[in-house]
């Protein structure tokens, strides 16, 4: 503007940025009143079940396990997820994030199971799951030290303190647009089933509230419970009336709701213990390849844990308290492992999509949900029926919250110079080969049924075909490079990539905020000064 003169009164002005996401009804240290709290606690349990049912139930029957096996690991993994989730809510991060099972893991695991040592107790099935199980738990124990030493040394803080608001938002979107293929593929599975599901929860969450004024916030804050319910009644209602009866298995599968078989093998009171299936063995390349998934792990939760902080009205996380949190879900993939979940643990992005849909980030809301995935762990048979809800239901879901998290990395925009043509390189170009690059692994190995990088190392190929089939890493590690080489010493340069916007946050005391939002609980901070 010359001069400096003010603007004239019908003179647009752009958006002010925020480095608190505004209009969020409860953050991180204010709870909303205990009813409130119990039933969103709920509603987030609800939502994690879908990856803790649907990695079990795709891994399980490979391994040689039946209907038992499979309902003993989905308690396990729930379990397991419940303790991790209170940990790092404690002591980690100290975010509202909900730490669950994670298909970064998968590829890895399938490895294992597919090794030719496993094929000797083909006759045996239940005696194949069992020393399968303790392969995976050997890996998972081994791969766990990676993020523990990363996390605890205080090594991930000095990667993360390099990284700016530019550099984070292709990792954060990818981190949500990423897992488009559990989206609306899922929904068409069954799309009677699927397609209302997705249709009701967007209507209750975005256009009923604006209808109904009074006790709107119901509606749009607990619109996962009333879409689940209406569908899955609905979803009854067909599977006992026999619109399903001729159906194909596959539909079936996907559309009925009494075809889970979780129900009937679940027990009715387990408490899941360390080394139920036996001792883990080890073997150094499936280690190896296992701690690669856990690298590839460990960027995406670093994504996720920036957008968990943003829809929770928190300040930019200090890279101590990012390498604090790392360091604990090390201590979750270590208990994944003793205990036995055929499965690695990261942050849940669909909860992280969840606190954006109810505009709730309190941390006692999801504290709460981690003591209902520990209750219902263990009354076997009351979990098992909400476990039993149809994959479409959840996919359909899943469109929300993918969603919102993809959109929390694009709102770091705001930070940056969006008409710097290094800005537009670094953000076009790390988007583009971090969908493109993923999109060519997986296609190579859908067509040919092995890797791009296939040798006579099974492990190794583990090690370079998993990381680069994952559209965050590949983003993230692209922007995350380019943008901490490619003409940093300019001095505008600074400016363009936001990193004057955080340089109050990179210090854990360099803001008043980072201390009420992150600091630990029972006067721990004096004992644990770097991190």
């Amino acid at each position: 503007m010359a001069g400096g003169a003010a603007p004239k009164a019908d003179e647009p002005l752009p958006h002010p940025s925020k480095d608190q996401l505004p209009s969020i009804s409860y953050c991180i240290t204010s709870p909303p009143p205990w009813p409130e709290a119990i039933l969103l606690g709920f509603q987030h349990y609800i939502v994690m079940l879908g990856t803790t049912v649907l990695i079990p139930t795709s891994l399980v029957p490979q391994m040689g396990g039946g209907n038992e096996e499979k309902a003993k690991v989905i308690q396990t993994l729930l379990f397991v997820a419940g303790l991790n989730t209170l940990l790092q809510s404690l002591f980690g991060t100290r975010l509202p994030a909900v730490m669950g099972g994670s298909y970064t893991f998968v590829p890895s695991t399938i490895s294992i199971i597919l090794a030719g040592r496993f094929s000797n107790y083909s006759g045996d099935p239940v005696e194949k799951f069992k020393r399968t199980m303790r392969a995976i738990q050997g890996s998972l124990i081994v791969a766990s030290t990676l993020q523990i030493v990363l996390g605890f040394s205080g090594l991930w803080r000095n990667v993360t303190r390099f990284l700016s608001p530019l550099s984070v938002v292709p990792l954060i979107s990818l981190v949500g647009f990423g897992l488009y293929e559990f989206g609306f593929p899922g929904v068409a599975k069954c799309v009677e089933i699927g397609l209302p599901q997705l249709v009701i929860i967007v209507f209750i969450s975005q256009y009923l509230p604006h209808v109904i004024k009074r006790g709107k916030n119901i509606f749009d804050r607990f619109a996962v419970i009333f879409s689940v319910v209406i569908v899955w009644i609905y979803a009854h209602l067909l599977t006992v009336g026999g619109a399903y009866n001729d159906a194909a298995p596959k539909t079936q599968a996907s559309c009925r709701t009494d075809r889970a078989g979780l129900i009937d093998a679940a027990p009715w009171i387990r408490v899941p213990w360390p080394f139920q299936w036996g001792a883990p063995s080890f073997d150094a390349g499936e280690a190896f390849a296992m701690m690669m998934a856990s690298f590839v792990a460990l960027v995406e939760s670093t994504g996720a844990f920036f957008a968990v902080a943003r829809y929770a009205s928190a300040t930019p996380m200090p890279p101590s308290v990012l390498s604090r949190g790392v360091g604990w879900q090390g201590v979750g993939i270590l208990l994944s492992g003793l205990f036995g979940t055929v499965n690695g643990t990261s942050v849940s992005v669909e909860n992280a999509g969840l606190l954006a849909l109810t505009r709730v980030g309190s941390r006692r809301v999801v504290q709460i949900s981690a003591g209902f995935m520990i209750f219902f762990s263990v009354l076997g048979k009351f979990g098992a029926v909400f476990a039993s809800i149809p994959a479409p239901i959840v996919a359909a879901l899943y469109c929300l919250f993918f969603a919102y998290v993809g959109a929390g990395g694009l709102s770091f925009l705001q930070f940056c110079n969006l008409n710097s043509f290094r800005v537009k390189f670094i953000l076009g170009f790390s988007i583009f080969i971090g969908l493109s690059v993923p999109q060519y692994f997986n296609e190579y190995t859908a067509i040919n049924g092995f890797g791009p990088v296939h040798t006579s190392g099974r492990w190794f190929n583990d090690m370079v075909n998993v990381p680069f089939s994952s559209e965050p890493f590949v983003a993230g590690c692209v922007a995350f490079f380019l943008d901490n080489t490619l003409h940093k010493k300019d001095g505008q340069v600074r400016k363009d990539r936001g990193r004057h916007w955080w340089d109050k946050f990179w210090s854990f005391k360099g803001d008043t905020r980072s201390e009420e939002f992150y600091s630990l609980p029972f006067n721990l901070n004096k004992y644990f000064p770097s991190v």
